[in-house]
């Protein structure tokens, strides 16, 4: 048997596999590396995370990946040549990570990697009835499979569209298999570049599970504040939004998207969230003058109108507990906003459930590698957007 094969029919066959999960989201700031230990599959799935840590990317990386991020029109040799070189400089964070734990390759059985999603295209933003759903993630698995030396899967959501889902949010496989819990309805609210969330229903059944983009989350906010704030990307603790005052009127504008409307579940993006649709909202609202910090309140403030509507119009005043992840759980001024306005809901983050909250969607990659190694299908009901499959393409090393 070729030897590849001979190590991943060892891997599939072990009780419990030691699987690095990678995750670089729109915000560009770094690669999420989190080292797990899974064990079983399906809804008998456990799992630990041993170690963690995000590698900073340099601002050099970060403008490369920027010129080829969230553009209809780029340069087509650029996406080639950086899906080459983010697997490569990835594969090298992963080879340092790996020795800074104490650990050699040969100790890891997978790496799962999300990849950096350069562009994202559902039917609901192009508009083209003739093209189907798409989405673009680069990054290439046999980079960082050749370079590790490890079984690598990837693109994981390619399939997802095939099966007939738009290729977001997965985040509702790894939560159904990890944090269901009998008798508390629960949603995992993730609050990244975009916004989305996964329901969980007390009584365990799939059928019923439920995840959905709600709207932009950190993107529109960190997208204004490098373009305005030299040397800043984000607005860290909120300190920029909590010196402004948001402003109806344009708060008001920026409700004002199809998308916001449209029903459950949907997908985003920057595609639509972006500098133009905020400096149409401006216009149109008659405060392209307002102050800058004025604007970051704003944005702060329709960050958590977009979820908190989203929430109320799954759940009316049944509030389920929420518990929260990614960069946007970090952000006071945001969070205080989303507890005033659903005053009857609980909040909490992923560390109540023993998952580091930042470390949670490279988590939930490297246990949709599980799934595609040892898993059977989940039966998530005949409902649009929730395909019950395997994803992501598997790299062999050599």
């Amino acid at each position: 048997m070729n030897s590849n094969w001979s190590r991943i029919f060892e891997i599939v066959n072990k009780p419990e596999r030691l699987i690095i999960g990678l995750m670089s989201g729109t915000s560009m700031d770094g690669l999420d590396i989190a080292l797990c230990l899974i064990k079983g599959h399906g809804v008998d799935t456990s799992v630990k995370v041993l170690n963690f840590k995000t590698v900073g990317y340099t601002a050099e990386f970060k403008a490369e990946i920027k010129s080829v991020f969230s553009k209809r029109d780029t340069d087509l040799q650029m996406v080639c040549l950086m899906n080459e070189k983010i697997g490569i400089v990835h594969a090298g964070m992963i080879l340092e990570a790996i020795k800074s734990w104490g650990m050699n390759s040969l100790d890891i059985d997978v790496v799962a990697s999300h990849g950096q999603t350069i562009f994202h295209a559902p039917k609901s933003l192009h508009g083209l009835s003739e093209y189907p759903n798409a989405t673009l993630q680069i990054g290439d698995g046999d980079h960082i499979a050749v370079k590790t030396g490890i079984v690598t899967i990837s693109d994981f959501r390619q399939k997802h569209i095939a099966a007939g889902g738009e290729g977001a949010p997965l985040a509702v496989y790894g939560d159904y298999l990890v944090f269901s819990k009998k008798g508390e309805d629960r949603v995992m609210l993730n609050i990244g570049g975009i916004a989305n969330f996964t329901y969980l229903p007390g009584d365990h059944d799939a059928a019923k599970v439920f995840s959905t983009d709600v709207g932009p989350g950190n993107t529109l906010m960190d997208q204004f504040v490098q373009q305005n704030y030299e040397g800043l990307y984000f607005d860290e603790n909120a300190t920029i939004a909590s010196s402004g005052v948001a402003n109806g009127n344009l708060l008001k504008e920026l409700m004002n998207a199809p998308f916001l409307s449209a029903d459950f579940p949907k997908t985003t993006g920057p595609e639509l969230f972006n500098l133009s649709y905020l400096e149409n909202a401006m216009k149109n609202s008659g405060t392209s003058d307002l102050k800058k910090e004025d604007v970051v309140a704003t944005l702060c403030s329709f960050t958590a109108r977009v979820i908190a509507d989203a929430i109320i119009a799954c759940f009316g005043d049944k509030m389920p507990r929420v518990y929260m992840s990614g960069g946007g759980m970090h952000n006071p001024l945001l969070v205080k906003q989303l507890k005033l306005i659903l005053p009857e809901a609980e909040f909490y983050t992923t560390d109540h459930l023993e998952i580091n909250p930042d470390a949670k969607e490279a988590v939930l990659f490297a246990l949709l590698a599980n799934e595609t190694l040892v898993g059977e299908p989940i039966d998530f009901g005949k409902r649009k957007g929730v395909p019950s499959v395997f994803m992501g393409k598997i790299s062999l090393p050599a």
